[in-house]
């Protein structure tokens, strides 16, 4: 390459991240989740708007996973391993029982209403079927969920993977299709060994970043980053699950205690929007404007069949054992976004070149484009309503202070709801921990730093400084207080 190349590509690159930024920022004030914007930025720039041409899906499914495993890595690093642990069983199921039943649902639909041959119609419900957990981190965090039901949607989009690339490529491949006694066993195989290798490599690499001294603390977060690559790398040259492995790996390392922890989220979190801007507005130009009018009818039917029907119907199977609250269900059964695995999922079948590939790849470019327009906004709107929220629940702010880090202390914010019983309470009626103290209360748009004797009252937005080794008793005590009152211990209430 000429170095008068290099320039361009250099400056065509930075003006393209700087609008992506910008348009990100645009679209987060109107509600609209970043990945439509990307990938509407690759729409212009492609064939039909700037004229750049991108058709090779060979390297687009290379890049596409490779961006991925950075997505997941940074989705790991910031989940809190109690949440996660919370709705494992639920989430397990789901990304194995749940994601068969969609392709199973969807492959109906497909073959019966859009006449599509067997194998396509196969194809589409194994692209389909996982949830993206970029979508759902991006989206979710911003609600105050239960642990639980975090943790279960969390969980199973970091799951969810290995169920759906096996069928894609099997189906892709041709010829004979295994049995379903044999795809589960190589399911059972890919997840388990994937999430050992995970687990062994986080467990290794945090004892070994604990006793060895870098040089300079930008090499702790690119260590972290390396070893949770090295996952992927392991697991799949031993054919087991990549993305389980790197999701594993980097939920250890997220949760435990590392030099410069704070500068290694902070790191993880921006190569992590790197990744879904070059992701989303590469696929944005391998998609191809000039076919997608003809795909518009069948994607809305395959979306509604999606959405209402096989999503609802995966979910029922999968948590009935759990008996999980109705109201609960159809929230998991909402928020089961797509987004940028199921649209790279659709290139293997390009790159394996199936007849047909193209018009499945339209196909998942409109659902998860149109459905995810309605779904992203109308989340937080739909929790309220099905009330599921917990605005009582402590979250925990990203603080990049090194002194929080150096006094191994955590800041955590809760906000009083409609119809706690902390209203009315005096601070000290609290009776948080010996470690923790309130710093900061915010009412009425105004912070001021409360007496021992401040009433609390309804929306009052509490800042509270913890150590590590009381953060757990302090949330408890919170939730306590919220739903039995001052004498909560005495209540027998524990806030569990």
């Amino acid at each position: 390459m000429h170095p008068a190349n290099l320039d361009v590509l250099l400056l065509i690159g930075s003006v393209v991240v700087i609008a992506a930024i910008g348009a990100a920022r645009l679209a987060h004030g109107v509600g609209l989740p970043g990945l439509l914007v990307f990938l509407g930025l690759g729409l212009l720039l492609g064939e039909s708007g700037a004229g750049i041409r991108f058709d090779d899906a060979g390297l687009a499914e290379a890049l596409g996973l490779s961006a991925l495993v950075l997505i997941l890595a940074e989705g790991g690093l910031t989940t809190r391993l109690e949440h996660a642990r919370a709705g494992a069983p639920q989430a397990l199921a789901l990304a194995t029982v749940g994601v068969a039943t969609t392709t199973v649902v969807v492959a109906l639909a497909a073959h019966v209403l859009v006449d599509l041959p067997w194998r396509q119609a196969l194809l589409l419900g194994a692209v389909l079927a996982p949830t993206d957990a970029a979508a759902v981190f991006s989206v979710l965090r911003k609600l105050p969920l239960p642990p639980r039901l975090s943790g279960i949607l969390e969980g199973e989009s970091g799951l969810n993977d290995p169920p759906s690339v096996l069928a894609v490529t099997l189906l892709s491949a041709g010829g004979h299709v295994p049995s379903g006694a044999f795809i589960a066993g190589e399911v059972v195989y890919e997840l388990v060994i994937g999430a050992a290798i995970g687990l062994v490599l986080g467990l290794l690499g945090a004892e070994g970043l604990r006793r060895v001294a870098l040089p300079a603390s930008g090499l702790y977060p690119i260590a972290v980053l390396a070893i949770i690559v090295a996952g992927y790398g392991a697991a799949s040259t031993a054919h087991a699950s990549g993305f389980l492995a790197v999701y594993v790996a980097a939920l250890v390392l997220g949760n435990v205690r590392l030099p410069h922890r704070a500068a290694t989220r902070g790191f993880a979190e921006g190569i992590a929007w790197l990744a879904q801007i070059g992701l989303f507005v590469m696929l944005g130009l391998l998609a191809s404007p000039s076919r997608l009018p003809a795909q518009i009818l069948p994607a809305i039917v395959i979306g509604l069949v999606l959405t209402l029907l096989a999503r609802p119907i995966a979910v029922l199977v999968s948590t009935l054992p759990f008996r999980a609250r109705w109201r609960e269900q159809t929230f998991l059964s909402y928020a089961g976004l797509r987004g940028a695995v199921p649209i790279v999922l659709a290139t293997i079948p390009m790159s394996s070149r199936v007849p047909g590939a193209a018009r499945l790849f339209d196909l998942v470019f409109l659902v998860v484009g149109g459905f995810t327009l309605v779904q992203g906004p109308t989340l937080p709107f739909v929790a309220r309503k099905l009330g599921v929220l917990a605005a009582d629940e402590p979250t925990e702010l990203d603080v990049e202070s090194a002194p929080l880090e150096d006094l191994h202390a955590v800041m955590l914010q809760t906000q009083i709801p409609d119809g706690s019983r902390m209203h009315g309470i005096e601070l000290w009626e609290l009776r948080l921990p010996e470690g923790a103290i309130m710093s900061l209360v915010v009412r009425a748009g105004t912070a001021f730093v409360p007496e021992p004797t401040t009433r609390l009252e309804t929306g009052d937005r509490l800042v509270i400084v913890a150590s590590s080794k009381v953060r757990r008793h302090t949330e408890r005590r919170l939730r306590a207080v919220s739903r039995a009152g001052k004498l909560a211990g005495w209540l027998g209430e524990r806030g569990d």
